[in-house]
Parts: C-alpha cells; sequence; structure tokens
C-alpha cells in the first residue's frame, strides 16, 4: 500500500493529499522493505489494528468518487 499510494502521490497530488498521513505510511513502507533488521514489531502490530482500518475506510471512499 505504501508503494501505491507513493506512486499516487506523483501522479495526482490532489487525490493523494486526501489520504491522512500519507507521507508516515510511505515511510513506514520505505522502513519494513530497507530496515527490515530494525523493524518493532509492536509498531508493526499496532499500525495494523489501529490505523489500517481507518485508512482503508478512507481508501475505499476515495475510490467511490
Amino acid at each position: 500500500m505504501g508503494e501505491a499510494l507513493n506512486q499516487l502521490s506523483k501522479v495526482d497530488s490532489v487525490l493523494a493529499g486526501q489520504v491522512p498521513d500519507l507521507g508516515r505510511i510511505v515511510a513506514f513502507r520505505n522502513i519494513l522493505i530497507h530496515g527490515y533488521a530494525t523493524v518493532d514489531d509492536a509498531l508493526v502490530w499496532q499500525v495494523l489494528t489501529e490505523r489500517l482500518p481507518g485508512l482503508i475506510g478512507v481508501l475505499r471512499r476515495l475510490q467511490k468518487t
């Protein structure tokens, strides 16, 4: 999802601007991909359980527009 949002920001900055914390999502993706040795498992779990459901809701709403 992080890479897809990164590409979206390059293609449609207006739409990308409607995604909360887009920059943080892309940065998190980069840490997971390139810094996997230092990834905090508790942080990953927290993101998945607390942030992902809200992000999915936003993306579904944007998809309908």
